[in-house]
Parts: C-alpha cells; structure tokens; sequence
C-alpha cells in the first residue's frame, strides 16, 4: 500500500559531519507513538540550532527531524484523550532531540506529550510562543509563586533580553505591571525591547565582567535570566534580600562563580526551570497564563515567519546572534 510523503528538514550523519536537508518522506518512516499529527507551524531556536548544526550530543541517533516544538492538528489517534480534528500542541520532552521533531509536515507522538490548543490561542500564536515563551512564563510563575508581585519600585532584570526567552519576559513583565530592566549587547535593540514594555536598559557588559565581589548593592526585585555563568553571578548578588532569580540557560556556560553568601546573608532564591520535563497540570496553567497575559500584539511584533526550506540557513543565523525575538516556522509554506 502506497504512504503518504510529507516534506521534512532530514538530518544525516555522513562520514562523521551532519547534513541537514528538505526531504520528501513518507509515513512508514515516522517513529512510534499513539497520535499522528498534521504539523502547521513549528518554531527556532538557539538549541534548533545547535542540533541543525551537529553541535553537541543533544542528538543521538540519525536520520533524525530537528524541531522543538511544533502545532497541528490530530489527523490520527489511538489515545482516548484526542480525537482526529483536535487542535493540540508539543513542547517540550526532548521533542525534535531523541524524538522525531515539528520540522515535517507530518508527525507522531505520545499523546501524553499533548496539550490541547488553549481556546484563544491560535496554533501560529502558541509557536509564537513556543518552548521559549513557555519557559519565560514558567520562569514568571516561579518568581510570584516565592513571592514577586508588582508593587515596590525596584525592577525585575531580564537578561538575553532580546532573545526568544528574554522578549516573551520582558513583555509579560510589563503587561503584569512589573517595572522592567532588559540586558542586551546590542544598542541598536534599545527600541525593539522598550517597545516590549522594557524600562530601563542594561549593557550586557556590566554584567558579564567576572567579579571577584560576592555581594553588590541591592537592585534587584527578581530576575530572568537565560545567560548564566559570570552574569547569573552578579545578577545573584545584586538581586534584594528575600528576593530570587530565575535561571532558565546556560548561554555563557554552566559554571557558576559565585560563593554562599547571596543565599546566607541576602536569603536570594536561585529557582532552576526546566521546561522540558514539566509536570502536565503546571504546563497547562502555564499555557493558560500565556493566553491571559502575554500581549499578542506586542507578540506578532516580534515574531518572523519563515518557511520548512529556510530553516538551516536560520538556523546558522541564530548560532551567530543573528536573530531577535521570535522565529515561527511554517512548515507547509
């Protein structure tokens, strides 16, 4: 019996390198799973592009579909929680890392990796979001769940503002009331984040410098930060007493040099989000937080959509800091 063929970014492993390219596939090289998905937008990202590239060992096995995230619609389903029609997307389980990715027309999956698309959300907007912005949401819920709220006039710090993670922060912040600071390195951006809501701007410099000071003067009300390393450090020990930070990524590196004393003498908060093994019912409230509290249209602004044939160039592109806000990817265009 003939199989459906559906265009995919194939990754392969040729004599050691990986190659990626768009490819015609057809159902009977789809992995295992109990739910088969009619894939409309996926999205890019920084770890997109690390796997496009063969960077890393965040995939293991080739051939492989990249893609982090990805919405569509259930064209077939043997679990009792979806039926076909069902608007659903994925983020988030190592999609598009140990499994088959959203970058294809075509997907299959576990339904437990589901969600239901949230009423009010379209399935361009909930890529639009995408791990990225499901990640600054979690990271937002953190931070008031131990106790941030809007009042006082200290600001909450994004760090990597511009980024998928930093602009969906940044927006939210603003939307909740929050007085916001956005870091950045690249001065031509200061526009693009107080158009996000931003109040003040920080040279990314001023807090990427290694410190040999474990304590700062008090300035923080909370933090997002994606960058880690040096600038979680003295995010760490500028943020006030009883207040905490939310570290969401490594981009500066895993290593932390900082010493005890933001913990002891300041009580901070350092708050781990992991976005990929999150608990089904916080990523359903986090998914009806978005709905609520992200300004879609501040949303739309920084969203560029491209289409399945130009995401390895993208994805070269995001590897180089190329690339601001957030990238969807429309995967039958």
């Amino acid at each position: 019996m003939a199989q459906d063929k559906f265009r995919a970014v194939l990754l392969e492993e040729v004599e050691g390198k990986v190659k990626a390219s768009v490819q015609d596939l057809d159902d009977a090289r789809l992995p295992a799973g109990d739910v088969t998905i009619r894939v409309a937008y996926s999205t890019l990202n920084y770890k997109d592009g690390m796997v496009l590239a063969g960077i890393g060992r965040l995939v293991r096995e080739y051939p492989h579909v990249p893609g982090i995230d990805l919405a569509g619609t259930v064209e077939a389903s043997d679990s009792p929680d979806f039926k076909p029609g069902d608007e659903v997307l994925c983020t988030g389980y190592r999609l598009g890392e140990i499994h088959w990715g959203g970058y294809a027309q075509r997907a299959r999956l576990p339904g437990k990796w589901l969600v239901k698309l949230p009423q009010g959300l379209s399935a361009k907007h909930a890529m639009a979001v995408g791990t990225a912005g499901f990640t600054a949401m979690q990271s937002i819920l953190a931070l008031e769940k131990h106790g941030l709220t809007p009042a006082g006039d200290a600001e909450v710090l994004v760090t990597g503002a511009t980024g998928g993670v930093g602009s969906v922060a940044v927006a939210v912040l603003a939307k909740l009331g929050y007085k916001v600071a956005g870091s950045t390195g690249k001065e031509a951006e200061h526009d693009y984040l107080k158009s996000l809501g931003a109040t003040t701007i920080i040279d990314r410099k001023e807090l990427s410098e290694p410190s040999k000071r474990p304590l700062a003067s008090e300035r923080w009300a909370g933090a997002v930060d994606s960058v880690g390393s040096h600038t979680l450090a003295n995010v760490l020990a500028a943020t006030k007493y009883g207040c905490s930070v939310a570290s969401c990524g490594l981009a500066q590196g895993n290593d932390l040099p900082t010493t005890v004393l933001p913990f002891i003498l300041r009580g901070v908060n350092l708050l781990g989000i992991d976005s990929v093994m999150c608990p089904m019912p916080l990523r359903k409230e986090i998914w009806s937080r978005l709905v609520t509290d992200l300004p879609m249209d501040k949303l739309d602004a920084a969203t560029k959509v491209v289409p399945l044939a130009q995401v390895i160039e993208e994805g070269a592109n995001i590897l180089k800091g190329g690339v601001r806000g957030r990238i969807v990817v429309d995967v039958n265009a």
